[in-house]
């Protein structure tokens, strides 16, 4: 007779504030695609409607993904809900500083990436001269490159950046003192005078980010910019061609595609089997 598997609990903070989305959709497909995919490991979640309501999970959790969201990083300032929200990440903190075993892993996405960086006092978070919209080139930095959170991806590789706001000018010695690493890049602009901003960032072994949308899959995308609203909204903003080149990359096998399988998946299957190695050992053996 089998021995009942611990699951791998699965906290989600929502950072949507109750706005209609794609990312949390996704988010939550992930997550119940990763059920027993990782060595026979349950994995289970939960939402929690940290922007929106200040619900934020306890540290029964094993691992950890918060959203992207709209509007400014600053919004929750002096409000509860980011009070609640940067002591459940100052308790996670804790907790890992703490403990050599049992860590708990944190994934951080767009707004919650910029949220990461307030907290770690990582780098400038900024608003950006125009928004960055659409399908668009990541670089990885030389640590990038070797860090398992990007395997299976070329370099650079397509995400979905859809963001108002930034981070620039990293702080380098606040990211020396605790051991994070930039990971990569926004695209090169060599027309353009302005600094590149930060596109991923690991804090810990355990705890990382990304400003733009890992989860972003082109069947949902392609729904979502179709619907008329949405097309009217992007072209009168944006124009007809970047419309049209959205959709054009939400085709291409090799773009959004291989990031959405790559990423989370990546993150996922790691803490699964490092949080349960001896459900790993087993299968191996």
């Amino acid at each position: 007779m089998s021995t009942p598997q611990t699951p791998v609990r699965v906290a989600v903070l929502d950072l949507y504030d109750n706005e209609p989305n794609e990312g949390m959709r996704a988010i939550r497909e992930i997550l119940a695609a990763s059920d027993r995919r990782y060595h026979g490991v349950p994995v289970t979640f939960d939402v929690f409607e940290a922007r929106y309501r200040a619900e934020v999970p306890g540290l029964d959790y094993d691992v950890y993904v918060s959203s992207g969201g709209p509007g400014s990083p600053f919004d929750g300032e002096g409000k509860p809900w980011e009070t609640a929200y940067f002591n459940w990440l100052e308790r996670v903190w804790a907790h890992n500083s703490g403990t050599k075993d049992s860590k708990k892993y944190v994934f951080f996405i767009c707004h919650s990436f910029q949220m990461m960086c307030r907290f770690f006092e990582l780098g400038e978070v900024t608003q950006r001269r125009s928004p960055s919209f659409g399908i668009l080139p990541v670089h990885l930095t030389e640590q990038g490159r070797k860090d398992w959170l990007f395997e299976g991806l070329p370099d650079p590789f397509y995400a979905a950046d859809f963001r108002s706001w930034q981070v620039v000018q990293p702080h380098r010695e606040r990211l020396r003192r605790l051991g994070a690493r930039i990971l990569a890049l926004e695209k090169i602009r060599p027309h353009v005078d302005l600094e590149r901003a930060v596109m991923a960032i690991r804090v810990s072994g355990e705890i990382v980010g990304t400003q733009f949308h890992p989860e972003a899959d082109p069947p949902g995308m392609t729904k979502h910019f179709l619907k008329p609203e949405r097309r009217a909204y992007v072209i009168e903003h944006h124009g007809e061609e970047k419309y049209r080149r959205i959709l054009r990359r939400l085709q291409e096998p090799n773009a959004l595609t291989r990031t959405h399988n790559a990423v989370l998946p990546n993150f996922i299957r790691h803490a699964v089997t490092n949080l349960r190695p001896e459900q790993a050992l087993r299968r191996v053996a």
